[in-house]
This record gives structure tokens, C-alpha cells and sequence, in this order.
């Protein structure tokens, strides 16, 4: 079975936001690193859904896009 990136699937999709273990492994980071961003200000912008924390793709690849800029 085809596997497809979060990334390539996300404006298709009907589920917006994503779980810390799905943006980690879509950035190939740690969860835990995911968790010190956050605390720092300084990674993608996370939500609250209940007591949970979601990402929001669009939100996700702007971010990531931003973060590439900065660095060229």
C-alpha cells in the first residue's frame, strides 16, 4: 500500500489538525522536541482541543515555510 505525507494529503483531507506524533513524524522530529518548541514559542502554533494539543497543517507548512525562509 502506497504511503502518501501528511502534507500531500492534508487540503484534501477532512481532518484539519493532527496529533504531535503526526507533525513529528511528518518533521522528523521527537515528540518531546515538538513539546520544547512549543514551551520556547518558537515551532509551529499548537491548539488546545479539550485537555489534547492538535496542529493544524495549513498552520504546520506555513510555519515550516517561514522557518526555511530564515534560514536561506
Amino acid at each position: 500500500m502506497p504511503s502518501t505525507s501528511p502534507r500531500n494529503s492534508a487540503p484534501t483531507s477532512p481532518r484539519a489538525l493532527a496529533s504531535p506524533k503526526e507533525v513529528a513524524d511528518y518533521l522528523g522530529v521527537p515528540v518531546p522536541t515538538l513539546y520544547q518548541w512549543k514551551y520556547r514559542g518558537i515551532g509551529p502554533q499548537v491548539h488546545k482541543v479539550g485537555k489534547h494539543l492538535r496542529y493544524r497543517w495549513v498552520e504546520v507548512d506555513a510555519w515550516l515555510d517561514r522557518d526555511m525562509d530564515l534560514a536561506s
